[in-house]
This record gives structure tokens, sequence and C-alpha cells, in this order.
């Protein structure tokens, strides 16, 4: 992938996080901790892997579709992944074709602001979300990515019988 679209994603969310205020306060930061078994972390966007080869708060790993990383703790957060910085939405493909966000169903289990669903996240890290993500779609890598990381989070919201 075209790293400079990247790059451009990254610094069209900069600090914008879901709320005026430190959401991880309500938390402990759970999206940036294991679970009990160990698991939990980010899938990387294409690119990524390259750009945090050396960072020293986490690994990457192999995992479904992409890599994925992984962290001990808390990271240097101009250097987080885009996946950390649109977190806790998700991509999804509006009615009009292009790539939009809407919460991911698999932040329930860690993060309480779904409970207000995406009207409750701060406007502006919405529309940066969504920004970014049309930025990284420009590229068919990204595009791919895109495609692949919404059907794996369909999955999730697939009744279970």
């Amino acid at each position: 992938m075209n790293t400079s679209n990247l790059l451009r994603a990254c610094e069209i969310l900069g600090d914008k996080t879901p709320m005026l205020t430190d959401c991880g306060l309500l938390c402990g930061a759970a999206c940036c901790q294991p679970d009990e078994d160990g698991q939990g972390g980010v899938y990387l966007f294409p690119g990524e892997r390259e750009l945090l080869a050396k960072c020293d708060w986490g690994w990457v790993q192999s995992a479904d579709f992409a890599p994925m990383l992984r962290c001990d703790g808390p990271c240097d957060r101009a250097r987080r992944p885009l996946g950390c910085r649109i977190f806790p939405l998700t991509p999804v493909r509006g009615k009009n074709g292009k790539w939009t966000v809407r919460m991911d169903v698999r932040a329930r289990a860690m993060c309480p602001l779904t409970a207000s669903g995406i009207g409750g996240l701060d406007p502006a890290f919405v529309r940066a979300a969504r920004d970014a993500l049309r930025i990284i779609a420009e590229d068919p890598e990204g595009e791919s990515f895109l495609e692949k990381w919404h059907a794996l989070e369909e999955e999730y919201r697939k009744p279970l019988w």
C-alpha cells in the first residue's frame, strides 16, 4: 500500500479520540490490555507492520487476514496503529458505496462507549475516522483490507443460532 495514504489517514485522526476527555479513564484502558487469556491486539493496516517493526511496547504476529500488534502496555500514542485510532469504530460501506464507520460489535465486550452508540462519540472523531478510511480505500490494497476487515466483523454480527 502507498505509505503516504496510511500516514495521511493517521494525520487526519491526529489526537482525536472518541470523547473530548480520556475515555481510557472509564474502563482502565481496556482496549490497550490483553484479556485474561493473553489475547487481544489490533489488526495492522497494510504498511503498518514495517512502521511498527521496532516498537518497544508490543510485537507483531500473524493473525487471520492481517498481521496483528499485541501490546505490552502503554504505547507511543503518536505511533499507535490506525486500528487503535479508530476504535471503537469499524469500517462499513454506506448506501452510497463509500466507506463510512459504525460501532464495532467486538468492542462491546470492553468499551463502555458502545452502550451510547455512535451518537455518543465526539462527532469530529467520527468524521475523522470516516475520512481516514476513505483515504485508505483510495489504494487497491487498502480497499481490499477494508473489505476483509468488514467481512470479519460481519461474522461477529451473525446470530449464534
